[in-house]
């Protein structure tokens, strides 16, 4: 593991491809170790160079689908059925307490941005 601190653009995309390889590590190895320290790095460079308002929770989702190259497809663990994924990225239902917390736990998603109200 090699990290080191995020301080540009260019840093920034570097450590988004390293947490992609990174991304589905099993509990308790050094890559989860890492990906962890990664998204707390990038969280940090984010919040500082690019900050935002109360987010809307489904464009906080579809913002980290955008991030990550995930489809809706990839937020079935998270939220449900398909059905229930389309369901919430269309705003035809709201987001359930369970699945913010999967998403939280799951992708990294802040708290406050899956529980502010639109």
């Amino acid at each position: 593991m090699n990290i080191k601190p995020i301080r540009s653009d260019d840093d920034l995309r570097d450590a988004f491809k390293r947490l992609e390889r990174v991304f589905q590590a099993a509990d308790g190895t050094p890559e989860a170790d890492e990906m962890e320290i990664l998204v707390t790095l990038i969280e940090t460079y984010e919040q500082k160079h690019y900050p935002m308002g109360s987010a809307d929770p489904v464009e906080a989702i579809k913002f980290r689908m955008e991030q990550q190259g995930l489809s809706p497809k990839d937020l079935e663990p998270y939220i449900g059925s398909s059905g229930r994924v389309s369901e919430i990225l269309n705003r035809k239902r709201q987001l359930s307490l369970q699945m913010v917390k999967r998403l939280h736990d799951g992708l990294h998603i802040p708290y406050e941005s899956l529980l502010s109200s639109a």
